[in-house]
């Protein structure tokens, strides 16, 4: 029998007693066997498997019950293709039966205020937090759901690389702005666990220390290349680096933010009414 410990397990690369009891089934089991899907099936996704799917994510959790989310639906495959014309290294955006844009909404607010002549003093960095969380609740969501129902999916944050075009694409006035796409279909094959960084490192008691971030990362390397080893060729930025021998997780990334990336974002924020103060 598999059980929570032996998800748990294949999660994190980890040995655990916990869930050794408990058959790996049911939304622990779902939630741990989570994976990304990039390739899908020709098979469409209904109305109405769409409507269920759609009404779970917006089930999710919201601060104050502001509900500030906006889901944008794209079914305009040109509109779809243009998007994944300017991404050209992700085919998967103009292939996935579904594609959605999930935007934080702080528009509908500020309107509300207007019809009831309330002042509005509120365009500041906490507002656009509220916002942007709201959003990646409902988005998460709208994966788990999904799952539920034999669907795969792959979020794209890459969509704000292109933040101007994408916002002149779908109309979007001040106060809404992207947060992330998501491809969704039906899996056309399994896809494979991504590892997670330790507990140790990421779950805190009491007061945050990483003073063990060393060898917990290089660790977490090992064990993460030993099952899914990156390939020369996809090193990221040899031009600046050259290639490693030893290419981890924690290499990968620290190159992946050492090169500036949409430095134009706080100007489009700002350029949507909020102050970010």
């Amino acid at each position: 029998m598999t059980t929570l410990a032996d998800l748990i397990h294949d999660r994190f690369g980890l040995p655990t007693t916990a869930g050794a009891a408990m058959p790996a089934e049911g939304p622990l089991a779902q939630m741990l066997s989570h994976r990304i899907h990039r390739r899908y099936k020709p098979d469409p996704v209904s109305d109405e498997t769409l409507e269920i799917v759609l009404a779970a994510a917006l089930s999710a959790p919201s601060k104050s019950d502001l509900q500030q989310v906006a889901v944008i639906v794209m079914r305009d495959t040109s509109k779809q293709a243009t998007i994944a014309s300017w991404i050209p290294d992700m085919p998967w955006i103009g292939q996935c039966p579904v594609f959605f844009v999930f935007c934080g909404d702080h528009r509908r607010i500020r309107r509300l205020a207007e019809l009831r002549g309330k002042p509005f003093p509120n365009d500041t960095l906490d507002m656009f937090m509220n916002a942007a969380v709201d959003t990646a609740l409902v988005m998460q969501n709208c994966i788990t759901a999904g799952e539920a129902l034999g669907l795969g999916s792959c979020p794209i944050s890459v969509v704000r690389n292109h933040v101007e075009k994408l916002s002149d694409l779908l109309a979007l006035p001040a106060g809404v702005f992207p947060v992330a796409g998501l491809c969704l279909g039906y899996p056309a094959q399994a896809g494979w666990i991504s590892m997670r960084l330790p507990p140790a490192l990421t779950v805190h008691t009491d007061r945050y220390d990483d003073s063990r971030l060393q060898p917990l990362v290089d660790d977490y390397d090992r064990r993460r290349e030993a099952r899914h080893a990156t390939p020369r060729e996809n090193q990221r930025f040899t031009d600046r680096w050259g290639h490693a021998d030893r290419y981890g997780w924690s290499e990968d990334k620290a190159r992946q933010y050492g090169v500036p990336e949409r430095t134009d974002w706080g100007s489009f924020v700002r350029s949507k009414g909020f102050s970010l103060e």
